[in-house]
């Protein structure tokens, strides 16, 4: 009889109990339990999984380390599939394997490269990938610089911090003075240069940030699953423009997201994203995990999540070239049920409902649509797209 496999995500993207999801749902029919740890008990993956736990805070990287070595060895953890502290944990692999834990992370050095994205840019630029141009900035003299640089060659300036995950941080530098056009609607990337310039001038400490063209649509995000050998099992592109999502295996995606994932040991699964600038498709970023969205490939007929897990395991799944591309989508947001308020250490026995309550009143004596509720669960609408931070 086979065993099951247990698996860990610790402080991941709400997205991911899709990838939970995924991972029951094998197509080698092999249970799978799962192990999930956040710092907010109302985060959607501890609810989704079948045991659970409330990390402690303020741990450094090397007492995390520790932690999650205990948490490995005291729910005889198969596979470990870490983002919070990524490169402190992949250091100290060789312990994780005694404990008989396998990594689901590229290398250490791998790791290394990714984190920073002033030192990704010049490497991939080594090995022949296009990259937009860029300036690292931590002054408003330097900032100003780079703006009038790339404006004079025709661009619109943006920024970004160099290390960081998703579009937080991430403004489009604008020369229209602050008016009410900026309180209007929805809150815009847009902000005035005078206004940030100042902001830096007051600051009392120097910022790190990649100040660069913005680029264009479509934005295209490659995943890869590579194994130990460095050789790539799997590359499909998600494309994005506006609001239509899609799929793509043309190469000027895929050549370029191979030699990344290839030459640096990106091993098990990252995600390479382009855009534009002009009509050069360049490196936007890289990112050193699996991607909120790897769930989506499954309209294309497979199963990554699962095949990271079999290639972790030493189990390799082979080449996989999807058997269709999936038709144009879109994201929208659904109910997902969320942990008892008391978070407990693992998932409770069935037991009664809470009782129902009045819906509250809306404007003008209006009541407003509740969900109806569940044993002892939240609802919480999760995205199923990222949205730039772990929720």
């Amino acid at each position: 009889m086979v065993s099951r496999v247990r698996v860990w995500l610790n402080r991941t993207y709400a997205e991911n109990v899709f990838f939970m999801d995924q991972l029951r749902r094998n197509p080698s029919d092999r249970a799978v339990e799962i192990h999930a740890t956040h710092g907010d008990p109302d985060s959607p993956v501890l609810a989704a999984a079948d045991t659970a736990e409330l990390e402690p805070e303020n741990l450094s990287p090397a007492g995390y380390v520790e932690y999650a070595l205990d948490q490995c060895a005291r729910r005889g953890i198969d596979v470990f599939v870490p983002r919070l502290h990524q490169a402190a944990i992949v250091a100290h692999r060789a312990e994780f394997a005694a404990a008989g834990t396998a990594l689901l992370a590229p290398s250490r050095e791998a790791v290394a490269v990714f984190e920073d994205k002033v030192t990704a840019y010049e490497a991939v630029q080594s090995i022949g990938v296009p990259v937009p141009p860029w300036w690292r900035v931590r002054t408003a003299d330097e900032l100003l610089c780079a703006v009038e640089e790339l404006e004079a060659a025709g661009y619109r300036a943006c920024f970004k911090p160099a290390s960081g995950a998703g579009g937080v941080g991430f403004r489009v530098i604008t020369r229209s003075p602050f008016s009410l056009a900026q309180l209007s609607g929805f809150p815009s990337p847009y902000v005035p240069l005078d206004l940030v310039l100042e902001a830096l001038r007051r600051a009392e400490e120097p910022v790190d940030w990649l100040v660069m063209p913005r680029l264009e649509q479509p934005e295209v995000s490659v995943d890869c699953l590579t194994g130990p050998d460095n050789r790539v099992r799997l590359a499909v592109g998600r494309t994005k423009n506006g609001r239509r999502r899609g799929f793509t295996l043309h190469e000027q995606w895929l050549e370029p997201a191979r030699r990344i994932a290839e030459g640096f040991g990106l091993h098990h699964l990252s995600n390479i994203q382009f855009r534009m600038l002009g009509e050069q498709p360049v490196l936007m970023d890289v990112n050193t995990r699996p991607a909120g969205g790897l769930h989506q490939l499954s309209l294309c007929g497979v199963n990554v999540p699962w095949a990271a897990v079999q290639l972790a395991l030493g189990e390799d799944p082979g080449e996989i070239v999807p058997p269709f591309l999936g038709q144009d989508y879109t994201v929208v947001s659904g109910p997902r049920p969320l942990r008892p308020v008391s978070l407990p250490q693992q998932r409770p026995a069935a037991s009664e409902p809470l009782p129902a309550v009045p819906a509250p009143a809306g404007p003008a004596g209006v009541t407003a649509a509740a969900p109806g509720p569940l044993p002892h669960q939240d609802l919480a609408a999760s995205a199923s797209h990222r949205t730039g931070l772990p929720t």
